[in-house]
């Protein structure tokens, strides 16, 4: 069957049960907590085929994890979510009734990108699945054995009419985006972003994009200086840096970047005593280690001062694994400073006034997340006034993502929508609004032709 069949026959189910049950969709909810507690061995066993080398710990704590806590979060919450939310009516309506109701949209498209191919397609379809939606997702070409793996659990557990996994190269993804979808999700790049929502605005299909960007950190100089260290380099360092909220730079004072060096080498030693082992992932490709190697020249060409955490050459990779490295003396010119990472290089900028990092930030496209280390309430409260960020985690790294009650999405550059918890539910629902008219409406006063107490009556109405 072709894409626009499996849309047209997904779009006659849904018209079957336009609003399926609270019961519905707890069931399937559960079915989904099955799949993945009943098949973990068999995800990291795909997963670690795909990257080459993943961290079974990173699997469990990064993907399977977090979507576990988010179903169970989702089934708690979902019947307050599906209440309808009674609104107030302007007096002169009274005793009209008002309430907004949330409805399924239909058939929701969801594109899954590489990185944590788990975890990003789950956590969009969990908020469209407790909508009361149908899904279609598109798994990314670079993680096949997953995405195989995927097609098969999901047709076992959800069966083939409620949840269908599409897989295919770019050819498949590029017409997966053309589809008129009742709501279209994409994760990925930005120049992939903007061609997902060219495509999509020529059905009107609403978008919700997640794209990345260089996330940026400022350690103020009267934090301590060890746990920031350690914060920055646990959300760094995870699945080797190819994480769209990893720390993509670091500001760190001037008096201070000695002591950041020196400290980042004891604690990437303490996370990972032998960095090319089990607990440490590789880049999950030849093109992402082309892409790698590629900065790294570029920031060598161009000055850069290169200092690997670890007794190994920075370009010298081992079963696709890269050490971890810190890049000093970085210049705007340079591809590291330029595009997002996605990979262990963490470049190092000094700065003397917060005005400073807060200009450079400013400067760039705005940035999917944003890390502040500072006890400072003024600080704190300067850098969320004067900086635009999808999220923020405040003294430590990452973790906002990790916080259901949170919404999670991007601004400008690195994305637009939000999903995760009440907000997915909201992103894939119709907000409905239903007026009531009572029995007695005095609205029949305002009827034509206007008399003389009509006129009376709307002079008071618009005071």
């Amino acid at each position: 069957m072709d894409l626009k069949s499996r849309l047209e026959t997904f779009k006659q189910h849904y018209q079957r049960e336009p609003y399926p049950s609270l019961e519905e969709r707890d069931r399937r909810l559960r079915d989904l907590k099955r799949l993945l507690l009943e098949n973990q061995d068999a995800i990291k066993d795909a997963l670690n085929t795909d990257f080459g080398y993943r961290s079974p710990y990173e699997t469990e704590f990064a993907e399977i994890y977090p979507a576990l806590k988010s179903i169970s979060f989702t089934r708690k919450s979902l019947s307050k979510w599906m209440a309808p939310s009674k609104r107030g009516v302007d007096i002169w309506f009274k005793p009209a009734k008002a309430k907004v109701m949330y409805q399924p949209l239909g058939v929701v498209g969801i594109i899954v990108p590489w990185n944590y191919p788990l975890f990003l397609a789950l956590g969009p379809l969990i908020g469209a699945l407790a909508a009361g939606n149908r899904v279609m997702l598109k798994m990314s070409e670079f993680t096949p054995s997953f995405s195989q793996l995927f097609a098969k659990l999901c047709e076992q557990y959800l069966g083939s009419m409620q949840v269908v996994v599409i897989n295919g190269g770019a050819d498949v993804g590029e017409a997966f985006s053309k589809l008129p979808f009742d709501h279209l999700v994409f994760t990925g790049s930005t120049n992939i972003g903007r061609k997902v929502m060219a495509a999509a605005s020529e059905n009107l299909t609403p978008v919700t994009l997640e794209l990345g960007g260089k996330s940026p950190v400022i350690i103020d100089k009267k934090f301590p200086l060890k746990t920031a260290v350690e914060r920055v380099l646990f959300g760094k360092l995870l699945n080797a840096g190819q994480t769209c909220l990893a720390p993509d730079y670091v500001f760190v004072h001037e008096s201070q970047a000695k002591d950041f060096v020196r400290l980042s080498k004891d604690v990437a030693r303490k996370f990972y005593p032998e960095w090319s082992g089990r607990d440490y992932t590789a880049l999950a490709s030849e093109k992402q280690v082309k892409r790698y190697q590629g900065m790294l020249k570029d920031a060598k060409e161009k000055g850069a001062k290169i200092i690997p955490l670890f007794e190994h050459e920075a370009d010298q990779l081992v079963d696709n694994k890269a050490v971890p490295t810190l890049v000093l003396n970085t210049t705007p010119d340079m591809l590291i400073r330029q595009q997002e990472i996605f990979g262990p290089l963490l470049p190092v900028v000094s700065y003397q006034e917060h005005s400073e990092a807060i200009a450079w930030i400013n400067h760039q496209p705005r940035p999917l997340a944003l890390y502040l280390f500072s006890y400072n309430k003024k600080v704190t409260n300067h850098y969320m006034l004067n900086t635009i960020s999808g999220g923020v985690t405040l003294n430590d790294t990452i973790l906002h993502v990790s916080q259901d009650e949170l919404p999670f999405g991007g601004v400008g550059a690195s994305g637009m929508g939000h999903y995760h918890g009440r907000e997915g539910f909201k992103t894939f629902s119709k907000a409905k609004s239903i007026y009531q008219q009572s029995r007695l409406s005095g609205v029949k006063l305002m009827y034509p032709p206007p008399s003389k107490f009509t006129k009376f009556l709307l002079s008071i109405m618009k005071r």
